[in-house]
């Protein structure tokens, strides 16, 4: 498996020399963009476009087109592995991704098994395929999952959560059956992105997405070990290549230097963490990822340049810096600030970073 074209944002990753900061951005291909949308609409449904490798290619390759990004992130969503585990997702009009068979029930849990990603995730690796052979060596392709708390969030409250009483309840009350779940979704994780790494993807994220909501001590019982156990079973190159790995966890800044230590090859920060600061507490170790609050998308174009270039002094020179968001682009983002986004990121770092 040769490099990409464009090999930027993997050598950023690994900590290799680079000519510019790369840019991607989490949820790239999503509603803020009409050519998305209208591709959803002939999906029929959010979960059809998942499940359907040509559109969901279609999906992954628009912003590329649209933007000078550094990287393409394969379209799918977190919750396809529990969906994978006979939870049945599906997406309530207003309301998000909701499941038909949460777990509740202790035989349910104990029943739970990890699913054949090359059979019941098949759809996922056929949309990996047909991605890689769109592109054709021109920019590297993101792999990912959910991260096994935040799978478990879902999974035990049947849907998005403002306060995770019914699986915090459970973390506290029967840690047997939680850590139950999280050993299973660790094994499916581990196996969904390995295979995904087969398929063709050339780095892969673990989105940690409600890990901030955790204390301190559970944190690292229940969201970073089992992160841990899942870096170290991914496989760490295929075809000859180098597959870096990338740890999301939003609000998760008090713990950099826990979670650099797990193994993988950077770190993802959200917006609340100074970049700077970052760099000087781990980046000796792991490359970085970040940070830019996806709301100052809604000022200027001129602004959004203007914080961009404050992201990218943060973070200051040398190689080992991502640029992205601190979370999902808004559905609500005017593209053309995403234009912006992407120019100034690319310029400023070329004309002051000394990468």
């Amino acid at each position: 498996m040769t490099r990409p074209t464009n090999d930027t944002f993997l050598r950023a990753l690994l900590r290799e020399p680079v000519e510019y900061t790369p840019i991607w951005l989490m949820r790239q291909a999503g509603r803020y963009l009409p050519e998305y949308n209208e591709t959803r609409r002939r999906a029929g449904s959010f979960l059809d476009l998942c499940k359907t490798p040509q559109l969901a290619c279609e999906a992954t390759l628009q912003p590329l087109a649209r933007f000078d990004l550094d990287a393409a992130i394969l379209f799918s969503d977190i919750l396809t592995v529990p969906d994978a585990m006979g939870l049945g997702l599906y997406f309530a009009e207003g309301e998000g991704p909701r499941f038909e068979r949460p777990l509740r029930s202790e035989w349910e849990i104990r029943d739970l098994t990890a699913p054949d990603p090359n059979v019941h995730l098949r759809y996922v690796m056929d949309a990996v395929a047909e991605i890689r052979r769109a592109l054709n060596h021109s920019l590297p392709l993101i792999g990912f999952s959910g991260s096994p708390w935040t799978l478990a969030c879902y999974m035990v409250e049947g849907g998005s959560s403002a306060d995770y009483r019914l699986v915090k309840t459970m973390l506290y009350d029967r840690p047997d059956l939680l850590h139950r779940i999280l050993d299973v979704t660790t094994t499916a994780v581990t196996d969904y992105l390995n295979a995904q790494i087969e398929s063709g993807v050339q780095a892969v994220m673990i989105f940690d997405s409600w890990g901030g909501a955790l204390s301190h001590a559970a944190y690292r019982e229940f969201s970073l070990s089992y992160m841990e156990r899942i870096v170290a079973g991914l496989k760490k190159s295929h075809g000859g290549e180098r597959v870096p790995s990338i740890v999301f966890t939003k609000g998760g800044g008090q713990w950099l230097e826990a979670i650099a230590a797990i193994g993988c090859d950077a770190v993802g920060l959200d917006w609340t963490t100074d970049l700077g600061e970052a760099r000087q507490r781990i980046g000796h170790r792991v490359a970085l990822q970040g940070n830019l609050d996806p709301m100052a998308l809604f000022a200027s174009p001129q602004q959004v340049a203007a914080e961009a270039c404050r992201v990218l002094d943060s973070f200051g020179a040398g190689s080992g810096h991502v640029f992205n968001l601190g979370h999902g682009i808004s559905q609500f983002t005017p593209p053309e600030h995403v234009t912006a986004l992407v120019d100034a990121v690319h310029s400023h770092s070329r004309r002051g970073s000394g990468n």
